[in-house]
């Protein structure tokens, strides 16, 4: 007899109504294969047995009260359709989990996850907390297969988060543009918009210039800081900066014994991670740091304090420089040009991301999550340095805000 409502909600866990008390899991049966099976635990699931290929089958539609009977009967009826055409309706459901998951894990918002997870070691704190933000403002196209986010989905999106002011929108160009590039290298999307967006967002004003990380507003900041008409210390320190990239603390307090400007490197222990750290030098740098070397090349640092002998030049006095030419803090300072230079190399040269990783000193580590030694891909790295002073000389002397083809 075809189970009813009323049988269904009087089955009391444990308790057959033939059998009487079981403790155990038990079954009341309705027509075609279709069951409730009814747990100790006082769950009433829906079942289904059936034989495909000569093999019998179960396949759960779900449970009851929330499934009632009526709509058991219907998922209990489609299975049959399927089956009569020789379908396998366990299989066909795996094979639509597995079609909703592929849609899931191909998302902008699943992708961008995936890559700060895997560069979550690489990262602090602190950069973990912003990514997170910016994939929250990002959410217009956050759920799109990152396939289908062409350049107009992703500037309505900007648009939205340029509405509201301040620099948040380059930022979110930037972030968008590494999310796409690791689409790519994962084989999820084929093309970076994000990249040909730069210049088409309206320059956050600030001081005198805007965004930093754009070539845009790279081009005039370096003009300014070779303008510069303070001390020749000062002027080196300004002029190199940007070139080496390092943290403020380690420019400042550069030694001489450090620097061979005959092999062009500059060799020192990183200050945050305590490791051993090469920054190749371009012939730019080179150039700057052999001018100053007749200057302050007999004491102990690169750039000394005008005040005091025996001392490095003071943790104000580049961001006191900056803040001359007209960049506030808001706009500019000496910690800067690490943001500059991770966000052009990467998006506009192309450079890898473990070689800015590198050469920015943070902790890199190989697949079995052991560091890396400070000459690993040095030599890329090397190239890379003189692509970067030649593609800064490219922005200031020229104002050629085109990327400038990576040398090989």
């Amino acid at each position: 007899m075809p189970l009813s409502d009323v049988a269904i909600r009087k089955a009391k866990p444990g308790i057959h109504p033939d059998k009487g008390e079981t403790g155990k899991p038990y079954k009341l049966a309705d027509a075609g294969g279709l069951y409730l099976e009814v747990m100790p635990t006082g769950g009433k699931l829906w079942r289904w047995k059936y034989r495909h290929a000569g093999k019998e089958k179960r396949l759960a539609l779900g449970a009851y009260p929330d499934v009632t009977l009526a709509a058991a009967r219907e998922r209990h009826a489609a299975g049959r359709t399927l089956l009569a055409a020789g379908i396998d309706p366990g299989e066909q459901r795996k094979a639509e989990k597995a079609a909703t998951v592929d849609r899931a894990a191909n998302t902008f918002a699943a992708v961008a996850t995936e890559m700060m997870a895997q560069r979550g070691g690489k990262l602090s704190v602190t950069s973990q907390e912003r990514a997170t933000r910016l994939l929250g403002y990002l959410s217009p196209i956050a759920n799109m297969p990152i396939a289908a986010v062409d350049g107009p989905l992703l500037l309505a999106a900007l648009r939205k988060i340029e509405a509201r002011g301040g620099e948040t929108t380059h930022r979110a160009r930037a972030f968008a543009g590494q999310v796409f590039r690791y689409g790519i290298a994962t084989g999820r999307n084929t093309g970076n918009p994000a990249r040909d967006l730069l210049g088409a967002l309206t320059p956050v004003k600030g001081g005198h210039f805007a965004s930093l990380t754009d070539p845009a507003t790279v081009a005039p900041l370096l003009r300014a800081l070779w303008g510069y008409q303070g001390g020749p210390v000062v002027q080196a320190a300004l002029k190199v900066a940007p070139l080496v990239f390092v943290r403020p603390g380690e420019l400042r307090t550069a030694r001489w014994a450090e620097i061979d400007l005959d092999a062009a490197e500059w060799r020192f222990t990183a200050s945050k991670t305590g490791t051993p750290h090469i920054v190749p030098l371009s012939t730019q740098a080179v150039e700057v740091l052999r001018g100053l070397q007749p200057l302050t090349g007999r004491g102990e640092y690169v750039f000394p304090s005008e005040r005091g002998k025996g001392r490095p030049m003071s943790e104000n006095t580049v961001n006191a420089a900056l803040r001359a030419l007209g960049y506030g803090p808001d706009t500019m300072t000496g910690h800067g040009f690490r943001a500059m230079a991770r966000t052009i190399l990467d998006e506009v040269l192309g450079f890898r991301p473990d070689y800015i990783e590198h050469q920015l000193a943070h902790a890199v580590r190989d697949p079995n999550g052991r560091a890396y030694n400070r000459t690993a891909h040095l030599p890329e790295r090397r190239v890379m340095m003189q692509a970067w002073a030649d593609y800064l000389d490219n922005l200031r002397v020229g104002g050629n805000v085109v990327a400038i083809r990576k040398a090989s």
